[in-house]
Protein backbone atom coordinates (compact mmCIF):
# COMPACT_ATOMS: atom_id res chain seq x y z
CA UNK A 1 0.00 0.00 0.00
CA UNK A 2 0.84 3.66 -0.14
CA UNK A 3 0.09 5.73 2.50
CA UNK A 4 0.87 8.88 4.19
CA UNK A 5 1.19 9.52 7.31
CA UNK A 6 0.82 13.57 8.29
CA UNK A 7 2.60 14.25 11.64
CA UNK A 8 6.16 12.66 12.96
CA UNK A 9 5.62 13.23 16.23
CA UNK A 10 5.89 9.53 18.85
CA UNK A 11 3.33 8.25 16.65
CA UNK A 12 3.97 8.92 13.53
CA UNK A 13 7.11 8.64 13.36
CA UNK A 14 6.58 4.85 15.30
CA UNK A 15 3.74 3.95 12.76
CA UNK A 16 5.69 5.27 9.57
CA UNK A 17 8.90 3.06 10.63
CA UNK A 18 6.63 0.21 11.46
CA UNK A 19 4.30 0.44 8.32
CA UNK A 20 7.60 0.46 6.02
CA UNK A 21 9.19 -2.39 8.02
CA UNK A 22 5.95 -4.56 6.42
CA UNK A 23 7.14 -3.74 2.78
CA UNK A 24 4.66 0.14 2.88
CA UNK A 25 5.80 2.73 0.62
CA UNK A 26 5.35 5.35 3.35
CA UNK A 27 5.29 9.63 2.69
CA UNK A 28 5.65 11.37 5.81
CA UNK A 29 4.56 15.41 6.36
CA UNK A 30 5.72 17.30 9.09
CA UNK A 31 5.79 21.26 9.43
CA UNK A 32 9.27 20.69 10.85
CA UNK A 33 12.12 19.26 9.06
CA UNK A 34 13.65 18.45 12.79
CA UNK A 35 10.60 16.01 13.10
CA UNK A 36 11.97 13.96 10.28
CA UNK A 37 14.74 12.93 12.64
CA UNK A 38 12.96 10.57 14.57
CA UNK A 39 12.37 8.04 11.51
CA UNK A 40 16.21 7.19 11.42
CA UNK A 41 18.95 7.44 9.05
CA UNK A 42 17.68 4.16 7.48
CA UNK A 43 14.20 5.02 6.86
CA UNK A 44 12.74 4.16 3.35
CA UNK A 45 10.40 6.23 2.34
CA UNK A 46 9.74 10.04 1.52
CA UNK A 47 9.70 13.28 3.86
CA UNK A 48 7.68 16.86 2.84
CA UNK A 49 8.07 19.24 4.99
CA UNK A 50 5.03 21.52 5.37
CA UNK A 51 1.21 22.17 6.70
CA UNK A 52 -0.52 18.18 6.82
CA UNK A 53 -3.65 20.21 5.52
CA UNK A 54 -2.34 22.63 3.21
CA UNK A 55 -3.48 20.94 -0.40
CA UNK A 56 -0.46 22.12 -2.43
CA UNK A 57 1.36 19.87 0.39
CA UNK A 58 -1.13 17.16 0.05
CA UNK A 59 -1.02 17.08 -3.84
CA UNK A 60 2.66 17.03 -3.87
CA UNK A 61 2.74 13.75 -1.31
CA UNK A 62 0.89 12.60 -4.30
CA UNK A 63 -2.80 11.85 -2.19
CA UNK A 64 -4.65 11.15 -5.25
CA UNK A 65 -2.72 8.05 -5.72
CA UNK A 66 -2.48 6.75 -2.33
CA UNK A 67 -4.41 3.48 -0.78
CA UNK A 68 -4.36 5.94 3.14
CA UNK A 69 -4.15 8.97 5.08
CA UNK A 70 -3.29 8.94 8.52
CA UNK A 71 -3.08 12.14 10.43
CA UNK A 72 -1.10 12.16 13.40
CA UNK A 73 -0.84 15.50 14.52
CA UNK A 74 -0.84 17.34 17.91
CA UNK A 75 -4.45 19.28 16.97
CA UNK A 76 -7.60 17.44 16.81
CA UNK A 77 -8.87 20.22 14.89
CA UNK A 78 -5.86 19.33 12.15
CA UNK A 79 -6.79 16.01 11.80
CA UNK A 80 -10.56 16.55 11.62
CA UNK A 81 -9.50 18.85 8.48
CA UNK A 82 -7.11 16.22 7.21
CA UNK A 83 -9.32 13.46 7.37
CA UNK A 84 -12.84 15.74 5.46
CA UNK A 85 -9.94 16.65 2.84
CA UNK A 86 -8.59 13.22 2.45
CA UNK A 87 -12.51 12.25 2.18
CA UNK A 88 -14.28 14.21 0.65
CA UNK A 89 -11.82 16.09 -2.03
CA UNK A 90 -9.52 13.47 -2.70
CA UNK A 91 -11.32 10.37 -1.96
CA UNK A 92 -9.11 8.12 -0.16
CA UNK A 93 -9.98 4.78 0.51
CA UNK A 94 -8.96 4.63 3.70
CA UNK A 95 -8.84 7.56 6.54
CA UNK A 96 -7.50 7.36 10.05
CA UNK A 97 -6.90 10.30 12.69
CA UNK A 98 -5.33 10.66 15.92
CA UNK A 99 -8.12 12.25 18.61
CA UNK A 100 -7.37 13.18 21.68
CA UNK A 101 -10.56 14.58 22.71
CA UNK A 102 -12.74 11.03 22.58
CA UNK A 103 -16.20 12.72 23.04
CA UNK A 104 -15.49 14.32 19.24
CA UNK A 105 -15.23 10.32 18.14
CA UNK A 106 -18.80 10.59 16.26
CA UNK A 107 -17.50 14.02 13.87
CA UNK A 108 -15.08 11.89 12.46
CA UNK A 109 -17.01 8.84 12.37
CA UNK A 110 -19.14 11.10 10.48
CA UNK A 111 -16.58 12.13 7.65
CA UNK A 112 -16.06 8.77 7.19
CA UNK A 113 -12.63 8.91 9.54
CA UNK A 114 -11.43 6.43 11.98
CA UNK A 115 -10.71 8.14 15.03
CA UNK A 116 -7.33 6.69 17.59
CA UNK A 117 -6.58 8.02 20.70
CA UNK A 118 -3.78 6.86 22.16
CA UNK A 119 -0.33 6.47 21.20
CA UNK A 120 0.15 3.21 23.62
CA UNK A 121 -2.18 0.95 20.99
CA UNK A 122 -2.25 3.70 18.61
CA UNK A 123 0.44 2.28 16.03
CA UNK A 124 -0.85 -1.44 16.42
CA UNK A 125 -4.17 -0.84 15.51
CA UNK A 126 -3.89 1.71 12.74
CA UNK A 127 -1.50 -0.96 11.44
CA UNK A 128 -4.48 -3.75 12.34
CA UNK A 129 -7.08 -1.67 10.44
CA UNK A 130 -4.67 -0.94 6.88
CA UNK A 131 -4.06 -4.89 6.88
CA UNK A 132 -7.48 -5.81 7.10
CA UNK A 133 -10.21 -3.84 7.27
CA UNK A 134 -10.40 -2.85 3.75
CA UNK A 135 -10.62 -6.03 1.72
CA UNK A 136 -9.18 -6.15 -1.74
CA UNK A 137 -11.81 -7.06 -4.12
CA UNK A 138 -10.56 -9.79 -6.74
CA UNK A 139 -13.78 -11.67 -7.87
CA UNK A 140 -17.48 -11.32 -7.53
CA UNK A 141 -19.64 -14.44 -8.63
CA UNK A 142 -22.78 -14.11 -9.49
CA UNK A 143 -25.44 -11.81 -8.50
CA UNK A 144 -22.92 -10.03 -6.16
CA UNK A 145 -23.80 -13.14 -3.58
CA UNK A 146 -19.95 -14.23 -3.27
CA UNK A 147 -16.54 -12.55 -3.84
CA UNK A 148 -13.19 -13.62 -3.61
CA UNK A 149 -11.27 -11.71 -1.71
CA UNK A 150 -7.35 -10.62 -0.48
CA UNK A 151 -6.15 -9.72 2.45
CA UNK A 152 -2.57 -9.26 4.77
CA UNK A 153 -2.81 -12.11 8.05
CA UNK A 154 -3.53 -9.49 10.78
CA UNK A 155 -0.64 -10.17 13.55
CA UNK A 156 -3.77 -11.77 16.18
CA UNK A 157 -3.97 -14.49 13.37
CA UNK A 158 -0.17 -15.91 13.13
CA UNK A 159 0.12 -19.07 14.60
CA UNK A 160 -3.51 -20.15 14.09
CA UNK A 161 -4.78 -22.58 11.68
CA UNK A 162 -6.76 -21.66 8.76
CA UNK A 163 -9.83 -23.73 10.11
CA UNK A 164 -10.54 -20.77 12.46
CA UNK A 165 -11.40 -18.68 9.42
CA UNK A 166 -13.56 -21.20 8.11
CA UNK A 167 -17.11 -20.71 8.42
CA UNK A 168 -19.09 -23.67 6.54
CA UNK A 169 -21.08 -22.22 3.67
CA UNK A 170 -19.99 -18.80 4.57
CA UNK A 171 -16.44 -18.31 4.44
CA UNK A 172 -13.10 -19.99 3.36
CA UNK A 173 -9.70 -19.94 3.00
CA UNK A 174 -8.54 -20.60 -0.94
CA UNK A 175 -5.13 -19.70 -0.89
CA UNK A 176 -2.15 -18.31 0.75
CA UNK A 177 0.64 -16.12 -0.78
CA UNK A 178 3.82 -17.01 1.28
CA UNK A 179 6.43 -14.81 -0.05
CA UNK A 180 6.45 -15.82 -3.93
CA UNK A 181 5.06 -18.70 -3.46
CA UNK A 182 1.26 -19.41 -2.99
CA UNK A 183 -0.31 -22.62 -2.38
CA UNK A 184 -4.05 -24.40 -1.36
CA UNK A 185 -3.83 -24.66 2.71
CA UNK A 186 -5.13 -27.57 4.36
CA UNK A 187 -7.23 -27.09 7.88
CA UNK A 188 -4.44 -27.70 9.88
CA UNK A 189 -2.16 -24.74 7.96
CA UNK A 190 -0.79 -22.43 10.27
CA UNK A 191 -1.37 -18.73 9.42
CA UNK A 192 2.54 -17.03 9.38
CA UNK A 193 3.23 -13.51 9.58
CA UNK A 194 3.26 -11.65 6.23
CA UNK A 195 0.62 -14.15 4.61
CA UNK A 196 -1.29 -12.95 2.18
CA UNK A 197 -4.92 -14.90 2.47
CA UNK A 198 -7.43 -14.96 -0.18
CA UNK A 199 -10.71 -15.93 1.15
CA UNK A 200 -14.00 -16.69 -0.81
CA UNK A 201 -16.57 -15.22 1.10
CA UNK A 202 -20.52 -14.96 1.07
CA UNK A 203 -21.37 -11.03 0.54
CA UNK A 204 -23.70 -11.37 3.55
CA UNK A 205 -20.80 -12.61 5.89
CA UNK A 206 -17.92 -10.20 5.33
CA UNK A 207 -18.81 -8.60 8.26
CA UNK A 208 -18.55 -11.76 10.60
CA UNK A 209 -15.50 -12.00 8.33
CA UNK A 210 -14.29 -8.71 9.74
CA UNK A 211 -15.23 -9.73 13.33
CA UNK A 212 -13.00 -12.60 13.00
CA UNK A 213 -9.58 -10.47 11.47
CA UNK A 214 -10.12 -8.57 14.46
CA UNK A 215 -11.89 -5.54 13.06
CA UNK A 216 -14.92 -3.38 13.87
Amino acid sequence: MKIIVIGCGKLGSGLAVELARRGHAVIVVDSKAAAFERLGASFPGKTIEGIGFDRDVLESAGIGQVDAVVATTGSDDANAVIGRLSRTRYRVPQVIARLHDARQAHLYRSLGVHPVSTITWGVDRICELLSFQQFEAMLTIGDSDLELVRVEAPTLLVGTPVSALTVAGEIQVVSIERGARAFIPISGTRVHDRDVLCLAVMSASKPRLKSMLGGA
